[in-house]
Order: structure tokens, then C-alpha cells, then sequence
């Protein structure tokens, strides 16, 4: 009568033991200096590329002021731009960074990067209740001009409106970036003729609007110029009263004495005769 076993033989303790030799081996020595701490949420996180963890390690261990933009990174390592561009997207969405846009007085716009070593909740954000009035606000120029938002009437055809327009139109000789379309060459054309109007020269205008471009680009040229041409408007500049010139000097055909006067002849002494004779 044969044997029967109810549960599979065991392993002997040798194969086990040659199992555990073909994992990692770990040889670790204390650092006194030049270290950062991460944590195993981060660089065990199962939801993380490598490369996602790898840069976040990197951004913690950066001390602060240290520019971390997509060009930094990509001209330091060589995953490139594509790749380092979704690294950090995911590491916003798992809460170890975050990246805000704010405009500067200058009004140029640069990004504030904040990095967690620890992941922070991302709290929902409500959407904003709809305007009325669809017109852009020149004070976020960053906001695209909606292909149905009514533009505003097109300006009379009067000449500073004409040279106003010639201004918009020969920005994309100063920079490609500022191309504008007709239609937003209209809409912006009666805010430059204010600024002709005020004594400014086109030359200067197009300096002015054209001077210290974000490096990043400029994704909305409309919003871009109107915010400039709201913000930088110059005050009306009044000229004072004419400083009337003293007459030229002239020599009496009588005494041969100079004198003033606006034309040649003789000089107040020398009238009296003259009109005596």
C-alpha cells in the first residue's frame, strides 16, 4: 500500500540561502556631508517612471534659487526636452512640485517652480463663474482673444489711425513673434494713435512694445501688445508757452549804430530826423 503525502516536500535551507544571494546587496556608509534625504514614498513610488524619481531626487538635492526650467535640465542630462517636460508633469501630478506663472512689473512672465519632499494634495480648483462682456482684459495678456468675441469697431480712416496701423503692422520686422493679423491691427490701432498723439515717435512705439520679451515666447501677441500699450501709455505732455526771441541786430543806415529790430533801417535816435526832413 502505497504512501500517500499531503503537503509537498520543504526546501533545504542551502537553496533558500541561494536564492537570497542572487538580490541586491546593499554596502552602506554614513555621509557627513554633502547628502539629501528622499524619501521611500519617492523612490519606491510605483505610479513614478525612473525618470520622473531620478529628477525629483535631483530638483530636492539643488539648493534654492537654482533654475530648474525644461532647457536647464535638458542641456545637463540627456533625456532631452520631450522627456524631461513629462517627467515634470508627472511630478506635479503626484504632488512633489508645483509651477505657477506670475508676471513681473516689467511684464514679463516667468514660472516659480516649489518642490515638496514630500507629495502635497492638490486641491480642485472651481472654475470661474462666466463674464458678460467676453472682451479680453488687458491686464492678463496671456489670455487668448476668443475667435467669436466681438472685436471692437474698426477705427475711422483718419491719418493717425493709418500711421498707427503702419506701427502694428511693421512689429513682425522687429520680432517674427509679434505678427498680428488685420483684424487685431484695427482693434489696437486707436490705442497707438494715442500714443502718436502724445509726442511719442513711431520708432519709439515699436522699441517700447518690442523691448524685453519674455524668453519663452509670446503665445498671445494681441493680449501681449494690449497689455504693454495700457500699461506703458506715457502722460499727455503739454509743451509750455513759445519763449518769444529778442530781434536781430541790425546797423542804422543814419549812425551806422546797431540795433534791434526785425528789419534793416534806422535806429529809434535816427527816426525823428528822417521824418523831420
Amino acid at each position: 500500500m502505497t504512501e500517500q503525502h499531503l503537503s509537498a516536500p520543504t526546501r533545504s535551507r542551502s537553496a533558500r540561502f541561494a536564492r537570497s544571494r542572487l538580490g541586491v546587496a546593499h554596502v552602506d556608509e554614513r555621509h557627513n556631508q554633502e547628502f539629501t534625504v528622499v524619501g521611500n514614498h519617492l523612490a519606491q513610488h510605483p505610479d513614478l517612471s525612473l525618470t520622473a524619481i531620478g529628477l525629483a531626487t535631483h530638483i530636492q538635492s539643488l539648493p534654492t534659487g537654482t533654475l530648474v526650467g525644461i532647457k536647464v535640465l535638458a542641456a545637463k542630462f540627456p533625456e532631452g526636452e520631450t522627456r524631461i517636460a513629462a517627467a515634470l508633469r508627472e511630478l506635479e501630478t503626484h504632488g512633489y512640485l508645483s509651477r505657477t506663472k506670475e508676471r513681473l512689473p516689467s511684464g514679463r512672465i516667468v514660472t516659480r517652480t516649489t518642490s515638496y519632499n514630500k507629495p502635497q494634495k492638490r486641491t480642485a480648483r472651481t472654475a470661474p463663474a462666466p463674464r458678460r462682456e467676453p472682451a479680453p482684459d488687458p491686464k492678463e495678456p496671456e489670455q487668448p482673444a476668443s475667435a467669436t468675441a466681438p472685436l471692437s469697431a474698426p477705427a475711422p480712416d483718419l491719418p493717425a489711425h493709418r500711421a498707427a496701423r503702419n506701427v502694428l503692422a511693421g512689429l513682425r520686422t522687429r520680432d517674427p513673434r509679434l505678427h498680428l493679423a488685420e483684424p487685431d491691427v484695427r482693434r489696437l490701432a486707436p490705442v497707438v494713435a494715442t500714443w502718436l498723439e502724445r509726442g511719442v515717435a513711431p520708432d519709439d512705439v515699436q522699441r517700447t512694445l518690442a523691448a524685453g520679451l519674455p524668453p519663452e515666447g509670446v503665445r498671445h501677441p494681441v493680449g501681449f501688445l494690449a497689455h504693454r500699450l495700457t500699461a506703458l501709455l506715457p502722460p499727455p505732455f503739454e509743451p509750455g508757452p513759445e519763449i518769444s526771441r529778442p530781434d536781430p541786430l541790425q546797423n542804422c543806415d543814419g549812425c551806422d549804430r546797431a540795433f534791434r529790430a526785425p528789419c534793416p533801417g534806422r535806429c529809434r535816435e535816427c527816426r525823428p530826423g528822417v521824418a523831420a526832413a
